[in-house]
């Protein structure tokens, strides 16, 4: 039977409310921490700990790593202790290509110096690497992220953030808040929102905003694929908890169904597209019709399609599906009064029509390096950058269409941001817990 990570004491969601409300007086009592975050780091090892030994994680890891040669991997943290090693020997792997590269040696190698004593499981992993390290990676599923964020600013460390951060309204709130806070201490905090770091991307929609194609009437955008990793299966020695955090893409209160999880990407660029502004109300429909209605397929659908209304009349689409067999698409269509956009970031379309027509012609950046060569840089010189309330609102406009979705009913952004529906267990313990039933619209309530 396999061990199961040791808790010695498991944070309750009133324990996690609770401690993101004192957060604001917490701050207070940190004013030295404050001061040293935000000074420049020109000749400092700066040391960087992982939380979520994932694929995501692994690559966040290389690409920090990458940004900045005094950059040095430190500690690591995952619920689940065997998913170390392979997390290190990948990010290990790529240092040594790193040293190939440059002549030889094994100087980067180096910089990779997570001892035994610094690989830490349990739900408490996140915290023990926070307290060792300047910055933190946060890449595990999203249930677990706002707890996590909120800790890390409280703590007066710099952040990268996965995108999604919450699954739910109480998390983006708290997020909200520490983010808050994250400017008040001159902390850096960036998101993995990564096309708003691609080249062609900014300078597309630095032209929307800019007028190109005038007031923006309508966005339409799609996340169309075949879906996510294989399901797993339930074995014996597994307690619910833990099948549903291993198998955490079908359970939405851990990943936030695939349109919070995967294609909040174009929710966020909906989001970018309106230039930060919130739309009144959505409607939404959603469902099952190829996922398999198999215990480890969980609870999430495998299509939406959504509208929101903005206050000015203007309106906004998406389309996500998750269909086997079936054709992959990942398009922005901007409409104004003065002309069109179009944008597929998969076969690097960008394209302007109408009164101010135009091609991009600029080449394609790394745009998951750029995050972090832009983080690091910032922290070097005491320039905070802070994505924060940006991506905190866009994921909030992608909980609020699944909100519309699985009850079938309006939902306002007002409403959505003061929801109360919180996803997380009562404990984060191993122990049974049954999981909500898929929502039926009409049926499922919006709370």
């Amino acid at each position: 039977m396999q061990r199961k990570p040791q808790t010695p004491s498991p944070m309750t969601r009133r324990d996690f409310v609770r401690a993101s409300t004192a957060a604001t007086a917490a701050f207070a009592v940190a004013a030295p921490a404050v001061i040293a975050a935000a000074r420049p780091s020109a000749a400092k090892e700066l040391r960087v700990g992982l939380v979520g030994c994932g694929g995501r994680g692994t690559g966040a890891a290389v690409n920090a790593l990458r940004a900045d040669p005094d950059v040095v991997l430190w500690a690591v943290g995952d619920l689940f202790a065997e998913r170390h090693d392979g997390c290190l020997q990948a990010i290990e792997g790529e240092m040594r290509t790193m040293d190939e590269e440059g002549g030889g040696g094994d100087r980067n190698l180096r910089r990779v110096q997570v001892d035994a004593a610094r690989r830490f499981d349990g739900f408490d992993n996140y915290q023990k690497v926070i307290d060792n390290c300047d910055v933190v990676l946060l890449c595990t599923p999203p249930v677990f992220r706002p707890e996590h964020y909120v800790a890390a600013i409280k703590a007066g460390k710099h952040v990268f953030c996965e995108k999604p951060v919450s699954v739910d309204a109480p998390g983006v709130r708290a997020v909200i808040e520490a983010s808050r806070q994250a400017s008040e201490k001159g902390l850096t905090v960036v998101s993995g929102f990564c096309w708003r770091y691609s080249d062609r991307e900014r300078e597309t929609y630095q032209r929307i905003h800019d007028g190109a194609i005038g007031p923006l009437r309508a966005v339409y955008t799609t996340y169309n694929t075949t879906g996510w990793v294989a399901p797993r299966v339930k074995r014996p020695e597994w307690s619910d908890i833990e099948w549903q955090i291993r198998d955490w893409h079908y359970f939405y209160p851990m990943s936030g169904d695939h349109i919070v999880e995967q294609a909040v990407h174009s929710i966020d660029k909906i989001h970018w597209a309106f230039n930060g502004r919130a739309p009144q109300r959505c409607v939404a429909v959603g469902g099952r019709a190829a996922r398999p209605n198999v215990p480890e397929t969980g609870n999430v659908y495998d299509h939406f399609s959504i509208t929101w209304d903005y206050d000015d009349g203007a309106k906004a689409f998406h389309m996500c599906r998750h269909y086997p067999n079936c054709p992959s698409d990942n398009s922005d269509y901007l409409l104004g009064e003065k002309g069109t956009c179009t944008v597929n970031g998969w076969t690097d379309t960008h394209v302007i029509t109408g009164e101010n027509a135009w091609t991009c012609t600029a080449p394609r950046n790394d745009m998951y390096q750029q995050e972090h060569d832009e983080m690091f840089a910032a922290i070097r010189a005491g320039k905070p950058i802070n994505n924060g309330q940006r991506m905190a609102e866009s994921t909030l406009l992608a909980i609020m269409a699944r909100m519309a979705a699985y009850t079938g009913q309006v939902v306002t952004w007002e409403q959505a941001m003061s929801s109360q529906e919180s996803l997380l267990p009562p404990r984060w313990e191993w122990t049974s817990h049954e999981m909500p039933r898929l929502a039926v619209p009409g049926t499922t309530k919006v709370v």
